[in-house]
């Protein structure tokens, strides 16, 4: 008969999916947790989400395009129930809704400005809404209607919003993935500061609403260097997770497992707060108390991971340890690596540590945090091929690390600093400044960190992932 130990590691394991990015499908609603700081980036007034891979941003656009999440969101966020949300730009393609990158290019090779062919994206989506008709035979169709027709244009809109307004119902239009819109930043720059100025025009009609999904390489450019665009940067939210945050949303999926597991988590959640989680459409949801207090959720997790890293305080306590070394270098850890590395912990749990006391192992937890590194320079390879590129020549490489030894690898296996680009992703910000600016890329993305004595260390969210080491520290991936 299987331990009670055991049967909490296979619930662990069972609990959490393999992967938890949705590639813009709708998120499975027993697992939508919503963290304090996220409330205002979903608000209909907040028109500027700023966030790092991994937090959440497709995520929310898709959970917000969903009529049945929409509604259990509108029961903390007032208007989401009476809120009709219409994708605008998406990773996955919809060529009657949007352009596509190459759709996009083609446009503005023929004369067609951005913020025109935003305008016709707007048009699609509002007569839609209200059953009228505009041309909709190609994208060029419907953006030389946009820039022939002003007034019709105006009067469309406003009818749009007169109807809304009578129907007592909002509409909104959300952005995502711009990046992939075009391989080079200055065309990308002029399209997303023209969409910025299409959310600016929509600002003058109550009823309709605009919220664009941006990473932070995209917003800390030039793109708000428009007039008025202090309106929208005073609704701009950022999308952080705090280590009670992903705590919590940890002990929310564990809640919500499937089958006997959801009723074995359970059971650890009720003997550390003392009830059960409240249940609500058969989704369990944490009480807001367990969410914020600091001292329940540590409660739960040294409830599976034992109280030390270690065989004393000395080595850490896995509540805290199990965030912070999953930090980049700008000291945020994202849900999506966090997950992925209790997951992990579990699987290697069982296999190597039947007979321990707790359900997760501290030296897996420790292997965890090597999954999880290997998975997020997977997904920084998927966003920023030049990284890879860059990263490569440093395999084995011991840090903290001068500068100059890095510069030195990079010269001897790059032979050019715009070498690193890919053909059809956004190269590195700062190349034309050479392998220093190749350096300050590397510090905003969080995978570079200069320490006080100039040298360059890496966390071990990347360092173990590209296979670099450090002295006492969790061994690199081979």
């Amino acid at each position: 008969m299987m331990s009670d130990v055991q049967a909490t590691r296979q619930a662990i394991v069972e609990a959490l999916p393999l992967t938890t990015s949705n590639h813009g499908e709708e998120p499975n609603h027993r697992f939508v947790y919503v963290p304090p700081a996220h409330i205002k980036a979903l608000r209909l007034e907040c028109n500027l989400v700023v966030g790092a891979r991994g937090v959440g941003k497709s995520f929310w656009t898709a959970a917000l395009s969903s009529q049945v999440l929409r509604t259990s969101l509108g029961q903390s966020i007032r208007d989401l129930e009476r809120t009709d949300v219409h994708i605008g730009f998406a990773v996955s393609p919809d060529i009657d809704s949007f352009p596509t990158d190459d759709v996009f290019a083609h446009l503005m090779l023929n004369g067609a400005s951005p913020y025109d062919v935003w305008r016709a994206v707007v048009v699609r989506w509002i007569a839609k809404a209200i059953d009228e008709t505009v041309p909709v035979n190609d994208w060029s169709t419907t953006v030389n209607w946009v820039k022939e027709n002003p007034e019709p244009l105006a009067r469309l809109v406003h009818r749009t919003n007169q109807k809304l307004l009578e129907d007592n119902r909002y509409a909104m239009i959300v952005f995502d993935a711009l990046d992939r819109t075009s391989n080079d930043w200055r065309t990308m720059d002029g399209i997303v500061r023209d969409l910025l100025r299409v959310v600016l025009w929509l600002k003058s009609y109550p009823r309709l609403h605009a919220k664009v999904f941006l990473r932070e390489d995209q917003f800390d450019r030039t793109i708000t260097d428009f007039p008025d665009a202090s309106k929208l940067l005073s609704t701009k939210a950022d999308l952080t997770w705090a280590s009670h945050d992903l705590h919590g949303l940890l002990w929310q999926m564990f809640c919500n497992a499937q089958d006997g597991h959801g009723t074995i988590l359970r059971e650890k959640y009720r003997k550390v707060v003392g009830v059960l989680p409240s249940e609500r459409d058969g989704v369990f949801q944490l009480s807001e108390e367990v969410k914020r207090d600091g001292p329940k959720l540590r409660g739960l997790f040294e409830e599976i991971a034992g109280p030390w890293m270690g065989r004393d305080r000395r080595r850490g306590i896995p509540y805290v340890w199990s965030v912070s070394h999953l930090a980049d270098g700008l000291g945020r850890t994202s849900p999506r690596s966090f997950l992925a590395a209790i997951r992990a912990a579990g699987d290697d749990s069982i296999d190597k540590y039947p007979d321990y006391t707790f359900a997760l192992h501290y030296e897996s937890i420790k292997r965890g945090v090597q999954k999880a590194s290997e998975i997020r320079v997977a997904e920084m390879a998927e966003d920023y091929p030049w990284v890879t590129r860059v990263m490569d020549p440093l395999r084995g490489l011991t840090v903290p690390s001068n500068f100059s030894l890095i510069e030195e690898r990079w010269k001897d296996g790059i032979s050019d600093v715009l070498g690193t680009a890919s053909i059809d992703r956004l190269p590195p910000q700062h190349a034309a400044r050479g392998w220093r600016g190749v350096r300050n890329d590397l510090e905003r993305l969080g995978i570079f960190e200069t320490m006080k004595d100039d040298r360059v260390n890496l966390p071990d969210l990347y360092r173990v992932g590209f296979g670099l080491g450090r002295r006492g520290g969790i061994l690199p991936l081979k």
